[in-house]
């Protein structure tokens, strides 16, 4: 069988890789540990690699740092390649851990089998956020929307800001005649198997595309960009513009409000944490007891729920060479998900904290890893 393919060697050589990749992505986020020590510091030391969303670049600075306090002597690595990246480089056995926006699918789930043990991949939410729906239009902050128009804006069959599709919702707002530029990521991204999931789920009958990571080739002549920074520096220099991306980095744009059962719900982290309290878990062979993959509903009516979300998940092996790295991995997933780390992550990105509930659940999932006998 093989198994435990991520060790102390491909610890290393996985650095080393990480720190060529990191030059060519989006937004890479690398901290080092400190040199100071103390009475009171933590023993731990080694270096842990990760990779995969960019939704989770500003929330692992600072999950990092806030690590790094107490763990002087120990470095986390993250380099935000986007979802796809992560997930396929954790399965290669090149990192010890993934982010990912997006839930490992059947066959990455039998694959995982290969990497990371019997038991294979383990998913635990670490990042939950609202993808807004973000626009370039000069001196309007929001409008209303639901989600008929907004496939339809995306499939190019909206052309134009002024539309009376766009128009009868938002009476009272000026909109301009400007042609609707659609911006969308060019790398496969698990922002985009959110955002598509929600249109196939509430849109049905517009958005006729399958819900995937990797934006429809059917639309083409439309903008694409790389990465989460990609998207919104491309939207924003372009005047009637419109993308989607994880809220916490849209900056000063203009942002819809989404129609859910008879009102329009802007975009918040309350509203995000309503959505997810409705998920189900993803079942399947091969996943282990204490997964915590969800199934969010899409189409839920549910008042003050924000259905355009995302649940980011840090995905790790479920058994690990040696004893070393599986402290390393239980220390900084524990931190992760504790009331501390989501605090940090809250103040650094504005997403939503994790329930207590799924706090627990996840503490349970981490502390279940192990080493090989």
């Amino acid at each position: 069988m093989k198994v435990f393919r991520i060790g102390r060697t491909a610890a290393v050589l996985s650095v080393a890789a990480l720190a060529l990749a990191a030059c060519g992505s989006d937004n890479a986020t690398n901290a080092a540990a400190g040199t100071d020590s103390s009475a009171s510091a933590s023993a731990l030391t080694g270096t842990l690699s990760g990779a995969g969303a960019s939704s989770q670049a500003s929330a692992m600075d600072a999950w990092i740092a806030g690590f790094n306090e107490s763990n002087p002597n120990a470095s986390i690595q993250y380099s935000p390649d986007g979802s796809g990246a992560g997930r396929e480089a954790l399965l290669a056995g090149g990192v010890q851990f993934a982010g990912s926006d997006a839930v490992l699918k059947d066959e990455e789930v039998q694959a995982s089998l290969e990497t990371c043990g019997p038991d294979g991949a383990l998913h635990v939410p670490a990042y939950i956020s609202p993808i807004a729906i973000a626009f370039n239009l000069d001196g309007i902050e929001e409008l209303n929307l639901d989600a008929d128009t907004i496939a339809g804006i995306f499939r190019g069959e909206i052309t134009t800001w002024n539309d009376p599709a766009i128009a009868g919702q938002n009476e009272g707002t000026e909109l301009p005649g400007t042609a609707i530029t659609v911006v969308h990521r060019s790398d496969e991204s698990g922002t985009t198997e959110n955002f598509t999931e929600y249109l196939a789920a509430a849109a049905p009958d517009v958005w006729t595309t399958e819900a995937s990571g990797e934006w429809p080739a059917e639309l083409d002549g439309q903008e694409n960009a790389q990465g989460t920074s990609g998207v919104v520096s491309a939207a924003s220099a372009t005047s009637g513009a419109i993308t989607y991306a994880d809220a916490s980095a849209v900056g000063s744009m203009g942002t819809v409000a989404v129609k859910v059962g008879g009102e329009y719900v802007p975009y918040s982290a309350d509203a995000a944490s309503k959505a997810v309290e409705a998920s189900t878990p993803v079942t399947g062979e091969g996943r282990p007891e204490l997964d915590m993959a969800m199934e969010l509903a899409r189409d839920t009516t549910e008042s003050g729920a924000y259905p355009v979300v995302l649940v980011s998940y840090h995905l790790y092996c479920t058994t690990y060479e040696d004893q070393d790295t599986v402290d390393l991995i239980k220390a900084f997933g524990s931190y992760v998900v504790s009331a501390e780390g989501q605090a940090a992550a809250g103040e650094a990105a504005g997403n939503a904290p994790m329930s207590a509930a799924l706090q627990d659940q996840g503490a349970k999932a981490i502390e279940s890893i192990k080493a090989a006998s």
